[in-house]
């Protein structure tokens, strides 16, 4: 299944309360053609403390994991009542929930029966690193994660799990399937060479394809590398691309309209095209990134996990869902584009049919690039349609030709197409 996961820092949004997570919020976050929402910050973390890193803190290290941030609450002490109730509104929109598990550690004013060292990974000197040696701490992480199933959580982005030995993994996430077997389990994967362990062996249901798909479609789209890398990627995935969870943001990552990335939305339309409509992974966008948010407010292109800040996309995209108004014109037309092409991954052909990669059989058709060019076909047996993505400061035109062994779903032996700058264009063929 062909999922879409919108991803939201959730005290950034309104008043940054779970109340502020009402049904207009979730009525235009289905009305994008997602069904996953995934709410980072929800758990209890570190607050107010001198170890903390900004203000209010990472949602990433946590202090208590059988509790909710107060300050989410209007009523901090009826904080848990409130995160059920959101969650109800959440289903009753039809999503499922997402939120954050981290494995790897704890906060450093963590109580709790997770063992842990009294050291840290890298530069997280906010949290100390948790010991999977202890059975005490595997019996821990399952009474965690079964607790917020019992909430009514529908799945979890697993941080860092590389850090994390692999039988443990495996080992918790088998014992909640035992009473939960419909957990969405997303692995935070870096290396590729690992794909294969986590998604079979571990038995993820999703994996970041960041150092594949991610990390090529950047390098294109700041014009260097080659479109060629897509295909070998592709090939290389093979039989795991229905598990690979592909994205242009995260948290974590640079925002592409910031000046540290690619300094617009526009330039990153073609690996749009790419990222959600190639082949048949799952997409995950993140808030604001519809609208073109640049992380104006912060010197590094991020929209701060640390300290309380307003991405004025994000206000005004809230502006826009309660009141009106809201957009510039340069927003509206992102977002209007983004629903465009959501729309395209609703389409059956595109969210369960099948992916013929072009570019082998066009090397040597008139106008194609085949380093600064992208051209693959989805279709069913109901229609077909042909994508287009151009890499390059130039426009195209391309005439695209198909193999024979697509004849019987592609009517025409040859199109011809045009693709401005950066941009994707899709034809339906059939």
């Amino acid at each position: 299944m062909k999922h879409i996961i919108y991803q939201a820092l959730a005290r950034l949004w309104g008043k940054g309360r779970f109340s502020s997570w009402d049904f207009k919020t979730l009525d235009y976050v289905k009305s994008l053609g997602a069904d996953c929402l995934w709410l980072t910050g929800i758990p209890r973390h570190a607050t107010g403390k001198d170890f903390v890193k900004g203000d209010p803190g990472s949602p990433y290290a946590i202090s208590d994991w059988m509790d909710v941030n107060p300050y989410m609450a209007d009523n901090p002490d009826e904080r848990m009542k409130e995160f059920s109730l959101l969650v109800r509104r959440v289903h009753r929109k039809g999503l499922k929930l997402i939120i954050d598990y981290i494995p790897n550690h704890v906060a450093k004013d963590y109580s709790g029966g997770i063992v842990h060292h009294d050291y840290c990974d890298a530069d997280w000197t906010d949290t100390l690193k948790n010991d999977w040696s202890s059975a005490r701490t595997r019996e821990e992480m399952v009474r965690v994660l079964k607790f917020w199933k019992a909430l009514g959580v529908d799945g979890f982005r697993c941080d860092m799990v590389e850090l994390v030995p692999c039988d443990a993994l495996r080992d918790v996430l088998s014992a909640v399937r035992e009473d939960y077997p419909d957990t969405l389990f997303i692995a935070e994967v870096y290396s590729r060479e690992n794909y294969r362990k986590y998604s079979e062996y571990v038995g993820f249901d999703l994996l970041y394809d960041k150092s594949g798909l991610y990390d090529t479609l950047m390098m294109l789209s700041r014009g260097s590398g080659t479109a060629r890398a897509l295909t070998w990627n592709w090939q290389y995935l093979s039989d795991l691309q229905p598990r690979m969870l592909n994205f242009l943001e995260n948290h974590d990552e640079l925002r592409v309209a910031s000046g540290q990335c690619l300094g617009s939305a526009s330039r990153s339309y073609a690996a749009l095209g790419v990222s959600m409509l190639f082949n048949d992974a799952s997409f995950m966008l993140y808030f604001g990134q519809e609208v073109g948010e640049n992380a104006a407010e912060s010197d590094n292109g991020r929209t701060s996990i640390f300290s309380w800040c307003r991405p004025s996309g994000i206000a005004g995209l809230h502006r826009s869902i309660h009141q009106g108004g809201g957009l510039s014109d340069v927003q509206a037309s992102v977002l209007g584009r983004y629903r465009q092409m959501l729309s395209y991954a609703a389409i059956p052909a595109f969210s369960n049919g099948k992916c013929w990669d072009l570019c082998y059989c066009n090397m040597s058709s008139p106008g194609f690039d085949p380093d600064r060019h992208f051209m693959f076909v989805r279709y069913d047996a109901e229609s077909c349609y042909l994508v287009v993505c151009n890499f390059s400061d130039r426009e195209c035109r391309i005439s695209a030709a198909f193999p024979t062994e697509l004849h019987d779903v592609c009517p025409a032996s040859e199109v011809s197409v045009g693709v401005e700058a950066w941009d994707t264009t899709v034809v339906r063929l059939l």
